[in-house]
């Protein structure tokens, strides 16, 4: 993207303000990186629709196998002539400085998992195939990067958790409902632009293909999703809080573990409050202001043949 162009837009997009509702209370080198990480998140899931639409496998490809060399090296990485290459080993180098190995080896892979989940997602486009319901919410899960955003929240709150207290069915079905509810929002907030640019991978468009749904009925499915999500996370937040407050054995690690879920759970509950915003303040998303509803404005790709 050329320099005048991210002066432009890049304030619009609210890439930083999203995160930073979300990982309140975040040391400010957390909060950054995370940002940093976040940021590179939308840059690279662009680079991964222009090579969709313009027929780019090779390069897609190359690209897939450096970013899975560069989480496990990072170090390797850093000067790296693609900028997107450069710009996740910078991230989750900063990312791997907070919490212990045993943290960073389950971010890379769940981030491995992520990538594969991304190419798969350019076979189905770039063939053609809508998923079907069940199909598409066990693969969105994964292009969402649930567990990742799940795991960014430990190094917010200071402390790794657990394998048992993270695994917990309280904990994780509360964190399982706050990803869901942002997945199924973006997903409302992006069913014109991907109508327009005739793209495969939305819940609606999978309701639409594959349940025989009208656009209405299929927005009103998505938006009764959502909203059961906000629902049922209610109860599940309560269920988490009283899980935190069971952790506290009168031990110090007990009253740290506590701290660190109730901090966690907190957090889950500001993702509904900043996925709201966020979609109603960037430009990612203001469809109806495009020359063309199936490309934002900030995309430029004209060395590749796009006008």
């Amino acid at each position: 993207m050329p320099a005048d162009t991210v002066e432009e837009h890049a304030d619009g997009l609210r890439y930083t303000d999203l995160m930073a509702g979300y990982y309140t209370g975040a040391p400010d080198e957390v909060m950054q990186a995370i940002a940093d990480y976040s940021a590179w998140f939308f840059v690279w899931d662009d680079r991964h629709d222009r090579d969709i639409v313009h027929g780019r496998p090779a390069a897609w490809r190359r690209l897939k196998d450096l970013l899975h060399t560069a989480l496990d090296r990072p170090a390797d990485h850093l000067g790296h002539e693609d900028p997107v290459v450069a710009g996740l080993a910078d991230s989750v180098r900063r990312l791997y400085g907070f919490l212990p190995d045993s943290w960073n080896a389950r971010f890379a892979r769940h981030f491995h998992t992520v990538i594969e989940a991304y190419d798969r997602e350019f076979h189905n486009r770039t063939e053609g195939i809508v998923p079907t319901v069940e199909e598409y919410l066990e693969l969105r899960r994964l292009t969402f990067a649930h567990w990742i955003w799940t795991d960014l929240l430990e190094p917010s709150a200071g402390r790794e958790l657990p394998d048992a207290v993270r695994k917990h069915p309280a904990y994780r079905k509360a964190a399982l409902l706050s990803q869901e509810f942002a997945a199924w929002y973006n997903d409302l907030c992006s069913l014109p632009k991907e109508i327009a640019g005739s793209e495969v991978h939305n819940l609606g468009i999978s309701l639409i293909t594959h349940e025989g749904m009208s656009l209405e009925e299929a927005v009103a499915d998505v938006r009764h999703r959502v909203e059961e999500c906000i629902s049922e996370f209610l109860t599940a937040e309560r269920e988490a809080l009283r899980f935190a407050d069971g952790l506290d054995d009168g031990t110090v690690g007990g009253k740290e573990t506590s701290a660190a879920v109730r901090a966690c759970v907190g957090n889950m509950r500001n993702w509904f409050s900043s996925v709201y915003w966020f979609h109603h303040e960037s430009g990612r998303y203001r469809v109806d202001s495009w020359e063309d509803r199936s490309t934002p404005p900030y995309v430029n790709n004209e060395a590749a043949g796009e006008k």
